[in-house]
């Protein structure tokens, strides 16, 4: 068949529809996240000379305890990492795991923070997929044996889908410190004395850490795109009786919808409802004049979706 403009636009036109529901296929948020060091004599017993963190550097995933989990012997990479701020290994580990689609994106600024309060190393405008919501973070503490910070498969996802689309609101968090269980030293400037065998990372709650936090996170949520559960949560929400005399129903159980509007054929609005609760929304269409309305529901993120509407 000879493919013509008009035999063309036939063929794009369902491309482009496919495209679209693809896009929409998951939500994505978007944060800036800054990690602020608190490494003073403050907090902690002692802070060694030329006191600094190695390069952050960590992934989004969807596994649990993917790279690092308390427990458990630490991997080669979190061990470089650990013991001499190398994230050349963990790197490879984390391009292995994004390989095996349990990893999608690889973190690393490049940047080594200073003790001290508000040194501060991070990214800005990072995309976290509804699919891929976990994210690890880990650096070195140096000067020390095997010691490193560790944000451990954080969930971003809040779980509430009426409010970010389902992404968690700005927030922080401490970070404390962790041995990797690779060397038997106990203070900062212990020479290496490799563990044999590797012991499980843990927690370091004694000398010269004594468990005090040593930094805070900040996650600062900046936006979020629909995932296609919301599109389709708005888009089955139930409107009743239709056709309608006194009172339009809207329902409104899971918080999905945050306001109604109402417009006659001439594209005025006639009546509009507002509502945060889980109740459904009421609408009193009674002084209407019988005939065809556009119905318009909104949920808190502004996406909207339309029905016609009959009143009698």
């Amino acid at each position: 068949m000879k493919t013509t403009p008009k035999n063309l636009k036939k063929c794009i036109l369902p491309l482009l529809i496919l495209v679209v529901t693809f896009a929409w296929s998951q939500s994505i948020g978007t944060y800036d996240i800054s990690l602020t060091t608190i490494w003073n004599s403050t907090d902690h017993t002692s802070v060694p000379g030329s006191a600094h963190w190695s390069p952050l550097i960590g992934a989004t995933h969807n596994t649990a305890d993917e790279f690092v989990s308390l427990g458990t012997n630490a991997t080669t990479g979190i061990k470089d990492v650990a013991e001499f701020g190398s994230n050349g290994v963990f790197t490879t580990e984390i391009n292995n795991s994004i390989t095996a689609s349990r990893a999608d994106q690889l973190l690393n600024d490049g940047f080594s923070p200073f003790a001290g309060n508000n040194s501060i190393a991070g990214f800005t405008d990072v995309t976290i997929s509804e699919d891929f919501p976990l994210i690890t973070l880990v650096s070195m503490v140096a000067p020390s044996p095997d010691w490193f910070i560790a944000i451990n498969s954080l969930n971003m996802r809040s779980g509430n889908p009426a409010v970010n689309n389902g992404w968690k609101d700005t927030f922080t968090m401490d970070v404390f410190v962790y041995d990797a269980g690779t060397d038997d030293g106990v203070d900062y400037s212990s020479v290496n004395a490799q563990s044999t065998p590797f012991v499980p990372v843990s927690m370091i709650t004694g000398f010269p850490i004594n468990g005090n936090r040593m930094a805070t996170v900040t996650f600062t949520y900046k936006s979020s795109t629909l995932g296609i559960d919301d599109v389709s949560a708005i888009e089955n929400v139930k409107v009743y009786p239709n056709p309608a005399k006194d009172v339009l129903t809207i329902t409104n159980t899971l918080n999905i919808i945050d306001s109604a509007e109402l417009y006659n054929v001439l594209g005025k609005r006639v009546t509009t409802v507002t509502s945060i609760s889980n109740n459904d929304l009421k609408m009193n269409v009674s002084n209407l004049r019988g005939g065809i309305y556009i119905l318009k529901l909104r949920n808190q993120e502004g996406d909207t979706s339309s029905r016609k509407v009959i009143i009698n």
